[in-house]
């Protein structure tokens, strides 16, 4: 008998026929201005006015496009952000600000005399005053007892070194290191930080490393169409998906730039079918397989040197030659035929160049590529706004996400210029993951939580660009206010004062409350895992024992223990290290650590009064000196087993400087009177142990990092000499 005529077969072909009809309904205006909202009419979303605002002279206002329903942790994560709006506006004021005295606290005496120069007054330029000794200074004049103009904000480190205080111990060491010269640091910081006035700085080497002949190698076919075996015949279809699956699982979920189903589905089979041309998918494809093999080299190759018998964090290759750089030149030859192209795929070149050469240690070039990134962005969506509405509207913003995180840190930290992408954040909208799902990247994600990282990241940038503009005084409208293109360092802003900082720091905390359950840790324990559960994680996966990133590389035995370990990362640089597959310690500690860098920046100002105003300190100020100084302890990324695979951190230069800052700091807290006082009575009970460690994972870092990075060699004299440790 037919049952095509019952009732649940007809119920069937009607929601068949529903749902063919929702497929092929044309697109609903997901950007309709507002006057079209309101008159309820199909509006054309032309820019900057649409046709109905055109014909009748109205404003044209778009809203931001709203994340899909995919996106539920973003839209979480950023409404509960955009809560704290509006409350930088009322940040004005002191409150609670009593007068320190040290006596109550039983830490020093208050007649103690101070080991710096005290005279410094905001009234100066840093930047062209010049030093003088503590015994030469003026004490502060009693008009400034109000405490609120011995506060100063700098953002960066070689600015941090401009303090007197810090021009003092610097010039007590200067003897020890010849290299060394106050007045450089003075005027070329950015460049003295980075190593870069080194004379034997140069670029990578452009011969390419022989690969021996094997089976099922590849042709490269010109523009002519005249193939030419290329010197890469061990470049087999194994081998380019084992390197395509290294990079996928572990350098895409930090940097999630590419679509992986797209790149195995099409760009892969068609390039070892057709062979490899000057075209962008060629380029893509070797910048791809030169990451895949950082990727391997960089989590299990041989380490580039040891210290007493530790292996050293960084593996494969050589400074001269990294993994993947034979790779990485063939992607260099093409690079310039698709140079001024308007494509999502010029954005992933040049994005992808500059990860490759942050995994070499060359920030110089790290920065002119991701420069290039971000002006191919923005030639992106300015020459083809309807790339946003278009199938790879997700990937587009996420490759702009990524171009803004990374020139946040450059402008922050080295006072890099911006390009301007900052201001076409509430055009572009949030990345949703959307789009093709492949299995792979479902399991990754599953494991490591790499998008719901990618967000909050996103969200942590823009609360430190709030922060930084509020205590720069640039008075922002908006919570996620761009950052200044340019800014006076040595300016004081009207900002900044206890009150400010507190509530920042309470939007900061209300972040990391506020985070997805399988990130959140506690603020104490820097190094536990995600959620403090342990148990939650499979004992398979995040063990010595656990699968690896790539069939390329081999699985480490387990240890003799079968529990989970206690802590994620660990201070114990001589230990095992522990293997987490996706890059997932990569993921966790990069989001703790940027987590307590804003918390120590923005408590920073006090140090600046404890070091230069000791006579007009308030017990607000001493507190605020110990959350500093306790937010700049044993920061995740410096632990193993991250620091173990140090090709593989995102922006080593950033770290080491800020090391190379805490570590100064830290050894004031040991010679000036009022730094001990605070130490002792206000930093807790685990501060000292807490600080030795700290002390001696950002010593093994800069002396890890010395002999490849030209930034760490000048970050470890100076380090060596204040600390007097042997080389």
């Amino acid at each position: 008998m037919d049952d095509s005529s019952s009732p649940a077969s007809q119920t069937q072909s009607t929601s068949a026929l529903a749902q063919s009809l929702r497929k092929e309904r044309g697109a609903i205006a997901a950007q309709a201005c507002d006057t079209c909202r309101s008159r309820k009419q199909k509006c054309d979303e032309q820019r900057p006015k649409c046709g109905t605002c055109q014909k009748f002279k109205l404003e044209c206002n778009y809203r931001e496009p709203l994340p899909t329903k995919k996106d539920k942790t973003l839209v979480e994560i950023l409404e509960r952000i955009k809560s704290l709006e509006g409350k930088i506006d009322s940040l004005s004021g002191l409150q609670g600000n009593l007068p320190y005295n040290p006596q109550e606290s039983g830490a020093f005496s208050s007649d103690t005399p101070l080991a710096v120069s005290t005279a410094f007054h905001h009234g100066h330029s840093l930047s062209n005053s010049s030093f003088q000794p503590a015994e030469a200074a003026e004490p502060p004049s009693a008009s400034s007892s109000g405490g609120e103009d011995h506060y100063l904000y700098v953002s960066s480190v070689h600015q941090m070194l401009r303090w007197p205080a810090i021009q003092q111990l610097l010039a007590m060491v200067q003897p020890k290191v010849p290299s060394l010269d106050l007045s450089s640091v003075t005027r070329d910081g950015p460049i003295i930080t980075l190593g870069a006035h080194h004379d034997s700085l140069q670029g990578l080497p452009t011969g390419t490393v022989s690969v021996p002949h094997g089976q099922g190698s590849l042709h490269c076919m010109d523009n002519s169409a005249h193939a030419s075996l290329i010197n890469l015949s061990g470049l087999d279809w194994e081998t380019m998906q084992n390197l395509s699956k290294a990079y996928f699982d572990c350098i895409n979920l930090v940097f999630p730039v590419l679509d992986r189903q797209h790149f195995l589905s099409n760009t892969l089979s068609s390039l070892f079918t057709n062979g490899f041309g000057n075209d962008m998918q060629s380029t893509i494809a070797f910048l791809v397989f030169a990451l895949g093999e950082v990727a391997i080299a960089g989590s299990e190759g041989l380490p580039v040197h040891a210290h007493n018998g530790r292996p050293s964090g960084i593996k494969g290759g050589s400074k001269e030659q990294p993994p993947g750089l034979d790779m990485f030149n063939e992607a260099r030859k093409r690079m310039g035929f698709n140079l001024t192209e308007c494509s999502l795929e010029n954005v992933q070149i040049f994005a992808l160049a500059s990860i490759y050469y942050g995994t070499c240690f060359y920030p110089m070039d790290f920065w002119r590529m991701i420069t290039l990134a971000s002006l191919a962005c923005q030639a992106l969506i300015t020459s083809s706004p309807d790339e946003l509405s278009s199938p790879r509207a997700d990937l587009i913003r996420r490759a702009f996400w990524h171009c803004s995180i990374m020139e946040t840190c450059l402008n922050l930290e080295l006072e890099f210029p911006l390009t301007g992408l900052d201001k076409m954040e509430t055009f572009v909208g949030l990345p949703d993951f959307s789009g093709p799902y492949s299995e792979d990247d479902h399991i990754s994600n599953q494991e490591s939580h790499f998008q719901e990282h990618f967000a909050s990241q996103i969200v942590l940038r823009r609360l430190l660009v709030t922060f930084h503009d509020t205590l720069n005084n640039s008075a922002p409208t908006s919570a996620f206010a761009p950052v200044p293109n340019s800014h006076d360092s040595a300016s004081p802003g009207s900002g900044v004062n206890p009150s400010t900082i507190r509530q920042l720091a309470l939007q900061l905390d209300q972040w990391r409350g506020m985070l997805p359950a399988p990130l959140r840790w506690e603020e104490d324990s820097p190094g536990a895992f995600p959620n403090t559960n342990p148990a939650a994680y499979s004992e398979t996966l995040y063990s010595p024992g656990g699968p690896p990133i790539s069939p390329m590389i081999p699985i480490i035995q387990a240890s003799n223990s079968t529990t989970a370990p206690p802590l994620m990362f660990t201070t114990d640089l001589d230990a095992p290290p522990m293997r987490y597959p996706y890059g997932l310690d990569i993921q966790v500690a990069l989001l703790r650590s940027r987590y307590y860098y804003t918390k120590y920046l923005i408590h920073r100002p006090f140090l600046y009064k404890a070091l230069h105003a000791p006579d007009f300190m308030t017990k607000e100020d001493a507190v605020g000196v110990a959350e500093c100084l306790k937010a700049s302890l044993k920061w995740p990324v410096a632990m193993s087993p991250t620091c173990r695979h140090k090709r593989l951190v995102p922006c080593l230069f950033f770290f080491s400087q800020n090391f190379l800052g805490i570590l100064i700091l830290l050894h004031l807290t040991t010679t000036v009177p009022i730094l001990i006082g605070i130490r002792a009575s206000l930093c807790g009970e685990r501060f000292d142990m807490d600080a030795r460690e700290t002390i001696g994972l950002y010593v093994d870092w800069l002396r890890d990092l010395k002999s490849v990075d030209n930034a760490a060699r000048w970050h470890w004299e100076l380090a060596k000499v204040i600390y007097e440790l042997d080389e």
